[in-house]
């Protein structure tokens, strides 16, 4: 009898392959079992120690943060403890570092290094914060706009007019929205963005002062 008169005779039984490869598919499970441990070690215990010891040695740099002359010192440490600069790259994946990114944009504003700020802010992860959120995206406005790239800035501007509605982030970055389209001969757009800050925020110290940016952008529309 040839062997596919004794395929046709003797068929391969349901549930063979199960049995043929039980040792492989033992493994795999096994091994699948062991993933599981490590991201859930990884999560609970590797991250949550991680995060709290960067918090614990950022709070220096923090305090350096609002002084310019300190600056240098917020970036790089102060010999005993790390700046921000280090704590976002050894401790990533942590808030500390996510937080570490939003300070490091806006001290590289201020340094003009706007090419490095966008790399830092680029790189903050959304917490949910009305406050930090919409300041990121703002700061990320400011740096392109720095750079002259007025369409990013202004797709960033737009961003954080929206995020947050309130009458203290909206109005200013309305405002800057407002100039960058300016900047794009956008006059129309630049008058909705201006005219925004008196419908929506007619009470916050931009719209006490945004009928002259509204009349300039009017009188350059065709």
């Amino acid at each position: 009898m040839s062997t596919a008169e004794k395929e046709i005779n003797n068929p391969v039984k349901k549930g063979s392959f199960v049995q043929e490869n039980s040792k492989s598919l033992l493994f795999i499970i096994g091994a699948i079992v062991v993933l599981i441990g490590i991201y859930v070690w990884y999560q609970n215990v590797y991250l949550k120690d991680r995060a709290q010891e960067a918090s614990a040695k950022m709070y220096k740099a923090e305090q350096y943060l609002g002084v310019d002359s300190l600056a240098n010192k917020a970036l790089n440490g102060d010999g005993g403890y790390p700046g921000f600069e280090q704590i976002a790259d050894e401790y990533a994946n942590t808030k500390s570092a996510n937080l570490a990114n939003l300070y490091l944009g806006g001290i590289y504003l201020r340094k003009g290094e706007y090419k490095k700020a966008t790399e830092a802010l680029g790189k903050y992860a959304e917490t949910g914060s009305p406050v930090a959120d919409p300041l990121a995206l703002g700061l990320l406005g400011d740096a392109y706009s720095e750079l002259k790239d007025y369409k990013q800035a202004a797709t960033y501007y737009k961003k954080a007019a929206d995020k947050a509605s309130n009458k203290f982030t909206s109005p200013m970055f309305l405002k800057k929205l407002g100039l960058v389209y300016e900047q794009l001969k956008d006059f129309k757009a630049a008058k909705d963005a201006y005219s925004k800050i008196i419908t929506e925020y007619p009470s916050s110290q931009e719209a006490a002062m945004i009928d002259a940016y509204i009349a300039r952008a009017e009188a350059q529309i065709k």
